[in-house]
């Protein structure tokens, strides 16, 4: 389609409470379901595959990048660990110049020219998966195109949210899963 200019969706994909806590008052995330079936994995692996660049906030980067790049070849989460080290991924920070890790970027510029940049850029979709401060940010200012997510069984009464005011979303799917998570995908309303 010559002359048309193609952009990039930005994709959440994040765990949340049935009550819309993505943290526990401290940030835990033991109340996460991590007993994943095979439906809900090929879903995960789908989200990935459709994507090629990772957005990360900086406070989460150095555990994501630590628990994947750690990944033995027994594991059995070695080749999703393999796609998660071998995609881009551009952290977006005010206060540092460079992240240890592989295929890692540091974004300092503004959140929304830095994020429609990458948008504009050729290639596959592109994933975020927080922190949450980072996502509510991205929230904030309309970057995000689709929320994919994933509710757990599970409510805290209190904790972190990604959402500080009211969005209209439209609701595209829903789907539950054997291990008890039911995943609903929204289009930015």
């Amino acid at each position: 389609m010559e002359g048309y200019l193609v952009v990039r969706k930005l994709k959440l994909q994040v765990q949340i409470t049935v009550d819309g806590y993505v943290g526990g008052p401290e940030g835990q995330l033991d109340w996460m379901t991590w007993n994943m079936d095979d439906q809900l994995t090929a879903f995960i692996n789908h989200l990935t595959d459709t994507s090629d660049t990772i957005l990360l906030g900086r406070k989460m980067t150095p555990g994501f990048v630590s628990h994947w790049e750690a990944a033995k070849p027994d594991s059995p989460e070695y080749a999703f660990a393999q796609k998660m080290v071998g995609m881009q991924k551009v952290v977006f920070s005010r206060t540092v110049d460079r992240v240890e890790g592989k295929n890692i970027r540091v974004h300092k510029g503004d959140i929304v020219e830095g994020v429609n940049e990458l948008k504009r850029l050729p290639g596959k979709d592109i994933v975020v998966y927080g922190g949450a401060t980072f996502v509510s940010s991205l929230l904030e200012h309309d970057l995000i195109d689709e929320l994919n997510l994933f509710v757990n069984p599970t409510a805290l009464g209190k904790g972190i949210r990604i959402f500080s005011g009211r969005k209209p979303l439209n609701l595209e799917t829903s789907k539950q899963y054997p291990c008890g998570i039911v995943v609903s995908t929204y289009r930015a309303g």
